[in-house]
């Protein structure tokens, strides 16, 4: 090939490429609020009137179509408002739908935060009933609202890090609602290398603390919360998996340690939960090798093989990164792996 028609070929294709970038078209976020019921048991000051954020894809507006819902869990420690911060997730759906890596679909981001920590997505008397407001409220409100295709099969749930965890716990339990599932670098999945008894935490600090700000570490209070909660136990409305003993110094209490992991870690409900996963249409969990907590590595390997002896289909893949910078980039693992899963698994109009 002469150089002229090299150069003439390369011209073409960045023209083609450039056309293809010109035909994105833009959809629309709109901001709904939910007043809740189910959150109104709680105990640590829950605003019940939820912010929820829905995107409507570019052809919405146009069509009389109705579309595949995909539902985000924010991380624990984050906010809503964090989801679309930099049009970031838009322009990557966008560009998704563009180039058909995916078909268009509506994305529903609620606010999952609280004044303490964040939902652990548990169902608690204490820290709220998350998963409750989430299937019982959140997924009805929206397909009240807009034009969705209002089944399992066209309704997907998707995380990361604590979202992740999420994202799992409510295909484990709520495959009637959910059919697609994809969990990026998930936490609490299993046990990790360490036990928790030596867990770093100033617990002599918790002990002391009158509010949420002076415990010694606001996770494990949060996970004593939502898994060991006890209503009578007032500051914090819960029992702890180290106590007290008659000098103050803390003392593991083991039957307290098996009931918090049994809510906790993912893989303590695998077997009970197994045929709700044999369901779904699609099941994926990715997670960073070098994550810097190297018991998430190690529990996510173990989940996947235990979902193997059970026979659950599923896609898992520990990929060469952190837990973090290679999600969200133009052709990170959003792009490059979560939407095209979506494509493959969700049902569309």
């Amino acid at each position: 090939m002469t150089r002229s028609k090299i150069i003439l070929l390369l011209a073409l294709y960045f023209f083609a490429v450039e056309s293809k970038a010109q035909t994105i078209k833009h959809g629309n976020v709109v901001t709904e609020h939910l007043v809740s019921t189910i959150l109104k048991e709680n105990k640590i000051g829950i605003d019940v009137n939820r912010m929820v954020k829905i995107y409507l894809p570019p052809g919405y507006e146009s069509s009389r179509k109705s579309y595949p819902v995909v539902y985000l869990l924010h991380n624990m420690l984050g906010g809503v408002s964090e989801v679309f911060e930099n049009n970031l997730i838009v322009n990557l759906m966008e560009r998704g739908f563009a180039n058909n890596v995916v078909k268009e679909f509506i994305l529903v981001a609620a606010d999952y935060s609280s004044p303490t920590i964040g939902s652990m997505y548990e169902n608690s008397p204490v820290s709220g009933r998350w998963i409750d407001f989430t299937v019982n409220e959140l997924v009805p409100f929206i397909d009240g609202k807009f034009r969705t295709i209002r089944n399992r099969e066209s309704r997907a749930v998707t995380g990361q890090f604590f979202g992740g965890r999420g994202a799992l716990e409510m295909a484990m339990f709520h495959a009637e609602i959910f059919s697609v599932a994809y969990a990026l670098h998930p936490v609490a999945t299993g046990n990790g290398y360490l036990p928790w008894s030596i867990f770093p935490m100033d617990w002599k600090k918790t002990f002391a603390a009158k509010t949420f700000d002076d415990v010694g570490s606001k996770i494990f209070v949060a996970v004593c919360q939502a898994y060991l909660p006890n209503v009578n136990r007032p500051p914090f409305y819960c029992d702890f998996f180290m106590e007290p003993d008659a000098d103050g110094n803390p003392k593991l209490i083991p039957g307290n340690v098996q009931k918090a992991k049994r809510g906790f870690l993912l893989e303590e409900s695998l077997s009970e939960s197994a045929s709700n996963l044999q369901k779904m249409r699609g099941l994926a969990l990715d997670w960073g090798r070098f994550d810097t907590n190297q018991d998430h590595v190690y529990a996510n390997q173990t989940f996947s093989r235990k979902l193997n002896d059970l026979a659950i289909a599923h896609e898992a893949e520990e990929y060469n990164g952190d837990p973090w910078s290679l999600v969200w980039t133009d052709n990170g693992r959003f792009y490059s792996r979560v939407l095209p899963f979506f494509s493959s698994h969700l049902v569309f109009e």
